[in-house]
């Protein structure tokens, strides 16, 4: 089962798609999906999460169910953020969990042993190496840089993404206030793939495709 993280480096250079992206916090129905669309036609992403909080289960499944059509048809694999159940209800690639949402037992038992199944490990190596242990598809480690998605009171080090590269092995997210000025600083200390969300949905001086363009 690879669902496309590779633990290769020289094959992640060949695809060159190792953009996570994350929704914005709030979606404006027609707006967004065709963007969305227009964002993953640019074959840059390869994962794309949906982060919705305070949001009704029937509204967060009608809209699910719109990205996991958009997400099938330009081969992006589809992740919900927080919950199993719609993951499973909708039929999408898997789920991304926090350390204080459902347990990684709970949620595999919902999803299957065929789905995606991401944890937040934060700056910790205890975390990442419980994480690869339970048997998590990828671990995720932020915040890197200050980001106005997540007001996050945990700060990574590119210290953590050598040592996890180097120790874990295993895929492995950065997340937090990365850009196209300091990406390759990510990737170049053993990341994976770059979760991207406010420097696309909310970047003043450019549109959603403009935006991920500038990843080279």
């Amino acid at each position: 089962m690879d669902h496309g993280f590779r633990k290769s480096n020289k094959h992640l250079k060949k695809l060159k798609r190792y953009i996570y992206l994350i929704s914005p916090q709030r979606i404006r129905e027609v707006k967004f999906y065709k963007e969305l669309h227009q964002v993953l036609k640019t074959n840059k992403v390869k994962y794309f999460q949906l982060r919705l909080k305070n949001i009704s289960t029937q509204n967060l499944l009608k809209i699910s169910r719109k990205i996991e059509k958009i997400t099938k048809k330009n081969n992006v694999k589809f992740l919900i953020n927080d919950k199993p159940f719609v993951a499973k209800t909708i039929g999408a690639d898997g789920c991304h969990i926090g350390q204080k949402d459902m347990d990684f037992k709970k949620s595999r038992k919902i999803l299957g042993k065929n789905k995606i199944i991401g944890i937040t490990c934060h700056n910790s190596k205890k975390l990442a190496i419980k994480a690869k242990i339970h048997g998590a598809n990828y671990i995720a480690f932020g915040s890197f840089f200050k980001s106005s998605t997540k007001k996050s009171a945990f700060k990574a080090n590119l210290a953590i993404l050598r040592w996890a590269k180097k120790k874990i092995n295993m895929p492995i997210v950065a997340i937090g206030g990365i850009n196209n000025s300091n990406y390759k600083k990510i990737l170049s200390n053993g990341a994976n793939f770059i979760a991207c969300s406010s420097y696309i949905w909310n970047n003043k001086k450019l549109d959603p495709v403009s935006a991920i363009s500038k990843f080279k």
